[in-house]
């Protein structure tokens, strides 16, 4: 049995008095102060874990001014905080042991839109794509790209200058900021934008803060101009960070921004923006050119960079190989095919943009013909990709890479610490031959990608940080990355700012920094805000590299085995991928729904992370307590319930952040590390439970299929339970809601009536080969057998209605509900009994075929451990292999139909989806597969109380708006039926499956059958 793991408790008395002071003050967000949520916060995309001592949610501006004051009052001067956005950051950028400000949760309105002046203002907790799904409508968007804006923030896009694919083109963030609203250290607000001449004069002459920074700027960009011009680089990507080569623009306004742009939250926390926009280019198309090795592709970059193109990306062999196991290449496949010698070690990505088909055209046609006329030693062939959608997949493979490249088997993964080295692009392939062999010489693996025509190139070597000797290697190749950089007229921080790297700073700067720490003291002169990056106060020095704690040193304690046993939970490297802020997007529906970093796949490993550290701590291996047998489990699970000193344990914490897990497995199919939650979420809850009573809800809901049949023979009563107030009370006390009534039909007496066989492997071995070959066997889930019957009785109409011999296998448990709700023991027995029976109706050699998707995956994924060899294959499969069976429709008018397809389907079998349109297609109907989130069903999670408002949330956010935008002539179909379950709660409309779709359609073909569809 687990231990008790107490929670730790924040035990600064000024911290305390600073967040009470504030919370008086009138704050209208949230704080944040519990072990769970200090957890979450102290990682992001780096190799680093700091644990702040508080998290601060500010709902508006004046919470951030409060926050601001309550900073400048004597008692609180040893307080410090730090800014943070999407939490995405790769060098530690927002980590800090003070207070974390989180802008994302609340502070995240676009405030206006100006189409007119192509302005946007926003707060600065607005993600990237959330404002350019705005200003779409509008032929607008807000530059540059980056591979994380589906979670980027524009005041994290601020505080690092950020900047990404097509920053020859667009430049940096710095490029299209126009105005700042900034809160100082001590509460002033201040809306900074480029002045005249004789505005900074009036600024200068202010007796405040604001007035000192002006003199201070204004002094230091005039005195020290000749050394600014000496020092900051003539690059693309100049500086991140204090950018005082910028504040005096080409057209002589003074502009304060340049040094707010990338300073990371050490002079202001940025309250509000306003950005210029671009309109939206009207016609693309990709160049996509493969290589036989990587240097060959950075030599090439600087020809097709001559070729007037808006950007070139490149990918090595190593993130190439591990899209190809992603959910996206499936559709970007064709645009990368093997060569008659093999695959490509490298790519070329080149983007070509005009405002007219023709110009298109032309410049597509140039480019083409160069590359024709003009061979390269190591370049291979090219494919064009054009068409919004297929471009979009193919940069979305692209902005994968980084999360991509944590996506390996073991504890040697690549990190990130030098990525963003920058240098003249004419110097890039010299440069990073030497990078390399500097790698080399460890004996590292790697990966590269990066944006050749800026000169930028993320390279991540492979390191387990676990390891001391490999530890010592961020100090080795760091100094010599310096150097390099130094060597070649670069950067070391060309794109992800400085962070924990600001030990840099005062060696790159020289004569400069003193400087920049006089910016700093003027901005800031307690050195409250984020201190230890970019610039430390006079007299002090920067934290060295090695001197911040590792995410691996933490990690040490648990040891590779028990790392390796929970699902990636321990290699989770913070990308952020599940912070998607799109309701439409399937990765992760309970954070959508709350904003809690927490209920997130990042936050659920965060703290499964930090729960098997601390179990290592005191000497428990969680693999032997599961196979533990407790002789007095019930009687020490009640007394440990009720006993209140273990109402602190940390297990609690981690709990409750597993509970709003909907175990859609979103995250195992999108998550480029393929972390997945409800695998280790079902460990977590069977060692739990070993220590804590279930709620009443769990048992009965783990025994669902068992009990199902029951309540079919007790119809009546159920439904009485189910449909009368006083039952629904009593379910509602049982922890349950919104159950589903059974239908008088009762699928296996009607079958039978109908002489439709069970299948038993005796019975199919006894047909002959002909027989065999036009025979299949349903398999149905308990679910859709009971409440939904009718969708088997149509499937089995349509293998008859293509010639064929359906046959129904016996009732068969699948037992996804009890590994959902972590019956591990109970699960195991359950799919090694169910895979033996598939495994024996397989061998016969019928096709199975399963309904619903979720339990029907359940065979691929939780079964993995059964060795079951039998495939269930899911309906389309199934139809995919019958096409030549599919009646050709008619020529006419093709009618158009809606498909809405489990999220389980649509992010773990992906290729089975787009079967569904070939389906469709042969049948004369135009299949749209509708782009919407999770329904908020999930299983059982919408019939649970607990969830049911997360539940109603989702559904609010993504299927209804669907829903309601479809046109009312349009068929519309689900294969879930937990989402038609949700549908007909929450409209009262019942959605067919897409199986009755085809049984209509075939029997308009042969309409002597007499079967009408109603829709």
């Amino acid at each position: 049995m687990i231990p008790r793991l107490a929670a730790d408790r924040p035990d600064a008395s000024l911290t305390t008095a600073f967040l009470s002071y504030i919370a008086s003050a009138g704050l209208e967000g949230e704080i944040g102060r519990t072990a769970a949520e200090r957890n979450v916060f102290a990682t992001d995309n780096s190799i680093y874990q700091v644990e702040p001592a508080a998290i601060i949610f500010p709902r508006n501006t004046d919470d951030l001014k409060r926050i601001a004051k309550a900073l400048a009052r004597p008692e609180f001067v040893e307080i410090s905080i730090a800014p943070r956005g999407g939490g995405t950051g790769t060098n530690g950028q927002s980590l800090t042991s003070g207070v974390v400000v989180d802008c994302s949760r609340h502070m995240n309105r676009i405030i206006e839109i100006d189409p007119v002046r192509r302005i946007a203002r926003v707060e600065a907790g607005v993600v990237k794509d959330q404002l350019n799904k705005a200003l779409a409508p509008h032929g607008l968007f807000f530059a540059p790209e980056l591979s994380t804006s589906n979670r980027a923030t524009i005041g994290g896009m601020i505080s690092t200058d950020a900047c990404g694919q097509g920053s020859c083109l667009y430049g940096k963030t710095s490029n299209h900021v126009l105005a700042l609203r900034v809160v100082l250290a001590d509460g002033t607000d201040f809306h900074s934008r480029p002045v005249r001449e004789e505005e900074l004069r009036a600024l200068q002459a202010r007796r405040d803060r604001i007035g000192n920074i002006h003199r201070t700027l204004a002094r230091i960009t005039r005195d020290d101009r000749a050394e600014i011009e000496r020092i900051f680089p003539k690059l693309n990507r100049f500086m991140t960070g204090y950018d005082l080569a910028h504040v005096r623009r080409d057209d002589g306004l003074f502009d304060l921004n340049a040094v707010l742009c990338g300073s990371e939250g050490t002079l202001a926390m940025i309250a509000e923006a306003e950005l210029n926009l671009l309109p939206i280019p009207a016609h693309a198309a990709l160049v996509n050119i493969r290589y036989d090795n990587f240097n060959a592709a950075l030599e090439d970059a600087r020809n097709l960079g001559a070729l007037d193109v808006a950007s070139v990306e490149t990918i090595d062999e190593t993130v190439l190989r591990l899209a190809k196991g992603d959910i996206v290449w499936p559709r970007i496949a064709a645009f990368f095919p093997d060569d008659a010698d093999g695959p490509a070690n490298g790519i070329n990505i080149t983007e070509i943009l005009a405002d007219t088909p023709e110009e298109l055209a032309e410049k597509l046609s140039a480019v083409t013909a160069a590359l024709q006329s003009r061979p390269f030693a190591g370049r291979k062939g090219f494919t064009i990709t054009r068409g919004k959608a297929e471009i979009e997949a193919v940069w979305t493979m692209r902005k994968r890479a980084v999360g991509l490249l944590g996506n390996v088997e073991g504890p040697v993964r690549p990190v990130p610490f030098v990525e963003d080295t920058a240098v003249p692009p004419e110097n890039l392939a010299a440069y990073i031959r030497e990078f390399r062999a500097v790698l080399d010489q460890e004996g590292l693996t790697y990966g590269m990608f990066g944006h050749v025509d800026a000169g930028v190139l993320h390279v991540r070597p492979a390191l387990d940080l676990t390891r001391p000797d490999h530890a010592v290697l961020v100090r080795r190749i760091s100094d010599a990355v310096v150097a390099l950089t130094r060597k070649y007229g670069g950067v070391l921080w060309g794109e992800h700012g400085k962070g924990v790297r600001s030990e840099y700073v005062p060696e790159f700067f020289g004569p400069l920094y003193p400087r920049l720490q006089e910016i700093k003291a003027a901005f800031d002169p307690l050195g409250q805000l984020n201190p230890g990056k970019i610039v430390a106060p006079t007299g002090r020095t920067l934290p060295k590299i090695d001197a911040i704690p590792l995410r691996g040193s933490l990690d040490r304690a648990i040891g590779n085995d028990i790392r390796a046993a929970f699902d990636n939970a321990a290699y989770c490297n913070g990308n952020g991928a599940c912070f998607d802020f799109d309701a439409d997007s399937l990765m992760c529906p309970s954070y959508k729904a709350t904003r809690d970093r927490r209920q997130s796949p990042k936050g659920r490993a965060s703290l499964m992370r930090e729960w098997l550290r601390r179990l290592a701590e005191k000497g428990i291996d969680p693999r032997r307590e599961a196979t533990r047998r407790h002789p007095f489990g019930m009687v020490s699970r009640l007394w440990n319930s009720l006993n209140p000193a273990n109402r602190d344990d940390f297990s609690h914490e981690v709990r409750a952040a597993m509970d709003s897990c909907l175990a859609c497995k979103a995250c195992a199919g999108q998550c480029p590390v393929k972390v997945s939650v409800p695998a280790f979420r079902a460990k977590f809850l069977a060692l739990y439970y070993q220590r804590y009573l279930r709620p009443l809800k769990d048992p009965l809901v783990a025994a669902i299929e068992i009990t199902l049949p029951l309540m079919a023979r007790m119809r009546p009563l159920y439904n009485a339970i189910a449909g009368s107030p006083m039952g629904r009370a009593m379910m509602r006390r049982a922890g349950l809601t919104a159950l589903p009534v059974l239908p008088p039909l009762a699928l296996r007496r009607t079958l039978a009536a109908q002489n439709v066989p069970v299948a038993t492997p005796a019975l199919l071995a006894r047909l002959d080969a002909v027989a065999r070959a036009k025979a299949v066997t349903f398999v149905p889930d308990a679910f859709t057998e009971h409440f939904d019957p009718q969708v088997l009785l149509d499937a089995i109409e349509v293998a008859r209605l293509l010639g064929l011999t359906p046959f129904i296998a016996p009732p068969l448990v699948n037992g996804k509900a009890l590994h959902v709700h972590g019956y591990l023991g109970a699960f195991e027995k359950t799919a090694h009994r169910t895979a033996a029976a598939i495994d024996r109706l397989a061998e016969t050699g019928v096709p199975l075929v399963g309904i619903d998707p979720s339990m029907t995956l359940t065979f691929r994924s939780e079964y993995s451990g059964t060795g079951m060899k039998g495939r269930v294959l899911l309906p389309q499969e199934w139809l995919a292999t019958l096409l030549d069976r599919l009646p050709s429709p008619a020529v006419g008018e093709r009618r158009r139909v809606h498909l809405m397809a489990h999220c389980t389907e649509r992010t773990n079998a992906p290729v089975a989806v787009g079967q569904w349109k070939t389906v469709f297609e042969k049948l004369g109907m135009e299949l749209v597969i509708d782009d919407v989130g999770c329904c908020g069903m999930a299983g059982t999670f919408g019939h649970e109380v607990r969830n049911r408002g997360i539940s109603e949330t989702l559904y609010a956010m993504s299927w209804q708006p669907a829903l309601a935008a479809t046109d009312r002539a349009d068929l519309v179909m689900a294969t879930g039926y937990s989402c038609r379950s949700q549908v007909k709660l929450m409209e009262g409309v019942k959605l067919p499956h897409p199986l009755q779709a085809i049984r209509a359609a075939l029997q308009a073909t042969y309409p002597s059958l007499g079967y009408r569809w109603d829709v």
